[in-house]
């Protein structure tokens, strides 16, 4: 797959404000927000890029857009050979308009002039804002070997679940017959007890996606790829094809790991996808040195434990501990703790995700929470423990009683 890969030039979409998941997208784009401790969540579609061997790649950012853009230049920009590249492009300083991006397909519309002026072949177009693993060099060969106009790719779930997604109806071929957003009593695939939901990422043929942009564009000035561009090429009798996700198989895989995207757009679901990592077998495995997930290498010293006396013992239990963090004479217990973080002495962190740079101070209690990144606990403080009180200190509390600490 190596030419097809090489004649694919990728436009991820990265620009969405995530607002189920505030606070911590107050201050930066979904695709921004830390997953993992290290990671951000726009890793994972660049590492399925580069892991495929695509290696020419736009960004498309909008909302607070400073903090992706730096995250890009600082790490992805790095990684980029010879007419390789993993740039951004922001609507409100690189558009001829002007103007925000006012759907999905306008996004790619806005900067149509740059697949325009490429030799690529084929487009994969990706959202920047879910957890998973693809290679998608299989699904750029599934579209070449259905002479597809567009490829779909989709997640199989299950028919009481499919009434959160958009989905395909297909035949015994997979091809795709219509697309409904939501529906009330959605199609199941040919003799399965299943349905074919959007994933939002889609591989587009580059003579097509041109053709079908500015047609769509003459009809709709919020052109969205759901709503508008897909029931346009169903009915032109364009090739339209689902690519089942479940049938991708990326090296080193687990059996447990396939089909496995998560969405993370609430506080719920993204501490639930953050917590399996402790698990002794993760569903999602990151240490699969044959796939990796990449992001900026920063130059931290390893993380440490201080103190080992009665009372006052540095330790972390089950738990994923970033570089460059202290633990000084408190105890951490299944917790995810980001870069740089400093727990001090008497303090201890239970079932909780530290984003960058926190300082925890002496005796303080935290369970269940989110604390977002520069934030200083002072000492004695508690968390998680007594929600009125945390409420009336500002902080935000998710339904199933997750505590999120922002400045």
């Amino acid at each position: 797959m190596g030419n097809v890969t090489r004649n694919t030039i990728a436009m991820v979409l990265a620009g969405g404000k995530g607002e189920r998941l505030s606070p911590v997208t107050l201050n930066r784009p979904k695709p921004c927000v830390s997953f993992g401790g290290k990671y951000k969540i726009i890793d994972f579609v660049l590492s399925n890029l580069f892991n495929s061997g695509i290696k020419k790649a736009y960004i498309l950012t909008q909302y607070r857009a400073h903090a992706l853009n730096k995250h890009i230049k600082n790490s992805w920009a790095k990684w980029a050979g010879l007419e390789e590249f993993y740039d951004t492009l922001s609507p409100e300083t690189s558009s001829a308009g002007e103007e925000w991006f006012k759907g999905t397909a306008d996004a790619i519309y806005q900067f149509m002039r740059f697949i325009e002026s490429s030799n690529a072949e084929y487009v994969a177009i990706f959202g920047g804002d879910h957890i998973y693993k693809m290679d998608i060099s299989q699904m750029i060969a599934y579209h070449i070997v259905n002479k597809a106009d567009i490829t779909l790719a989709a997640l199989e779930v299950p028919a009481e679940e499919a009434k959160r997604f958009g989905i395909f109806s297909v035949d015994e071929d997979f091809r795709v017959t219509a697309f409904t957003e939501k529906p009330d009593n959605p199609a199941t695939i040919p003799e399965r007890d299943t349905c074919f939901a959007s994933m939002g990422n889609y591989i587009f043929s580059v003579k097509i996606l041109l053709e079908i942009l500015k047609e769509g564009k003459k009809k709709h000035a919020d052109l969205d790829f759901g709503k508008h561009v897909i029931p346009m090429m169903l009915e032109r009798g364009d090739r339209v094809f689902a690519y089942n996700f479940i049938d991708n198989l990326v090296p080193g895989m687990r059996q447990e790991e396939k089909g496995y995207w998560k969405d993370v757009g609430t506080i719920d679901s993204y501490y639930e996808a953050n917590m399996d990592l402790i698990n002794v077998v993760p569903q999602l495995n990151l240490y699969n040195y044959k796939w990796p997930i990449l992001t900026n290498q920063s130059n931290l010293p390893p993380a440490k434990t201080v103190f080992d006396e009665e009372g006052r013992c540095g330790q972390n239990l089950n738990s994923y501990v970033c570089g460059g963090c202290i633990t000084s004479g408190s105890t951490v217990r299944r917790s995810i703790i980001g870069p740089r973080c400093k727990i001090n002495s008497y303090s201890l962190i239970e079932d909780s995700i530290l984003f960058e740079n926190v300082e925890i101070g002496r005796h303080v209690k935290i369970k269940k929470a989110i604390i977002d990144e520069n934030i200083k606990i002072p000492d004695g403080t508690e968390i998680g423990y007594d929600h009125e009180a945390d409420r009336r200190r500002g902080y935000v509390i998710s339904d199933s009683g997750i505590v999120v600490v922002t400045k």
